[in-house]
């Protein structure tokens, strides 16, 4: 599984990269600048989808990998990335939203409304992120159990991917219920996701505890 650990190295890396951009672009604003920067808000959101789009390849990756110890893990996991893909697609899409928004805003005096339904679909998005995050917070600490039983990376990405990925599930949260925490609760997930991503592009996996028919 050589192969396998660079590519998902890899997606660890770009979706990194990718979704920090896509945070950026993507981020509409004031409703009276949406059509001024209408394909860069829409760049963005695709950005969010290719996200998503890696985050559902992390587990369908990883599942031969992981079934080889247990089958329920890797489901687990394959299943909690497959609802976080599909749920940052969903928080992308209200990104997309706001820019029919936006140009009916600048051909219209009726802008109370089309402001009150842009707040609605900001908040919309807010809401479906954090949710993902909450899966995503899942889906790793499913994937660290898994590491810890096939000892596939060293014990020290277990443990710092756990305490990551609690704090994903704990912050984002908390985010739902209005509390602000300025993605601190980001920071040692997201740090851990870029260490694991070069471990595993320049070491790959444990090869000794893999079973030798099943390399590849």
């Amino acid at each position: 599984y050589r192969t396998t650990a660079k590519v998902v190295g890899t997606l660890y890396i770009l979706g990194f990269a990718v979704g920090i951009a896509g945070s950026v672009l993507g981020t509409p604003g004031q409703l009276d600048t949406v059509s001024a920067k209408s394909l860069m808000i829409a760049i963005g959101a695709l950005l969010w989808v290719i996200a998503a789009a890696g985050d559902a390849a992390h587990g369908v990756m990883m599942f031969p990998i992981l079934k080889q110890e247990n089958e329920r893990i890797a489901l687990g996991y394959l299943s909690a990335r497959l609802v976080e893909a599909a749920i940052i697609a969903v928080s992308a899409l209200f990104i997309l939203l706001q820019i029919p928004l936006g140009a009916q805003f600048a051909s219209t005096s009726e802008t109370a409304y089309l402001q009150s339904l842009s707040a609605l679909f900001t908040q919309s998005h807010e809401y479906t992120y954090q949710i993902g995050m909450v899966a995503l917070g899942m889906a790793g600490l499913t994937l660290c159990y898994g590491f810890y039983r096939t000892k596939l990376v060293p014990q020290f990405f277990v443990i710092w991917g756990v305490i990551g990925y609690l704090s994903f599930l704990g912050g984002s949260m908390l985010e739902i219920l209005g509390f602000n925490l300025q993605l601190l609760h980001t920071l040692a997930g997201g740090l851990w996701e870029m260490s694991i991503g070069v471990w595993l592009i320049a070491k790959g996996f444990n090869s000794t505890v893999i079973a030798p028919d099943s390399a590849a």
